[in-house]
């Protein structure tokens, strides 16, 4: 499994967990969320970062004609933030959605306070985090230059199980296309193979 955040060790071993708990018990919050649930709505102060146990989140923006322009899921094991409020204490560009009935940890602000990390694990979560920096420019690459098959190329790449969990409107937002366009693609690949 690719990790992605601090919390993906939960996952790895039993060890590592309850040294993340105690480390972090006063920091994180876990949360039982029903699908469709806005965890945080643009303009938002204070931001907080979302682990996704179980589920399926999405950020995005609203322009000001109301439509919708995706910026990233965040299927299992994913962090999902506006980072500039979480860490800048910025008013949030983004809203952070369910969109399945999700079991989420809750990332409070000062869990960004590197002193609280056990030193042991601060190099990993480091290469983890710029793995997901890593992403999101191929993602603001892809979209500045890239053709639409390719962006759906890649984004079945990044997220291999989304397309069935997922509404073809919001793949089209994420892939900056019409959802007339990605079915047109999606045909197109069917044919190739």
């Amino acid at each position: 499994m690719d990790s992605n955040s601090i919390l993906d060790l939960l996952n790895n071993s039993s060890d590592r967990m309850d040294l993340l708990i105690e480390s972090f018990k006063d920091h994180i919050t876990e949360k039982d969320v029903p699908k469709g649930t806005i965890l945080q709505y643009q303009g938002d102060l204070g931001g907080k970062g979302y682990f996704v146990k179980k589920g399926l989140l999405k950020s995005y923006i609203v322009d000001e004609k109301g439509k919708e322009h995706i910026f990233m899921f965040a299927p299992e094991n994913w962090i999902i933030s506006d980072i500039e409020s979480q860490v800048f204490n910025t008013p949030s560009e983004l809203f952070i959605e369910t969109l399945e009935d999700s079991k989420v940890y809750v990332l409070h602000k000062d869990l960004l306070n590197l002193s609280l990390v056990p030193e042991k694990l601060v190099k990993n979560e480091i290469v983890r985090l710029l793995k997901r920096i890593t992403v999101l420019q191929k993602r603001v690459i892809m979209l500045m230059s890239a053709p639409a098959i390719k962006r759906f190329e890649s984004f079945m790449e990044t997220y291999p199980d989304i397309i069935h969990r997922v509404p073809q409107k919001m793949i089209a937002s994420y892939l900056g296309i019409t959802p007339e366009a990605l079915s047109k693609i999606k045909s197109d690949q069917l044919k190739k193979s």
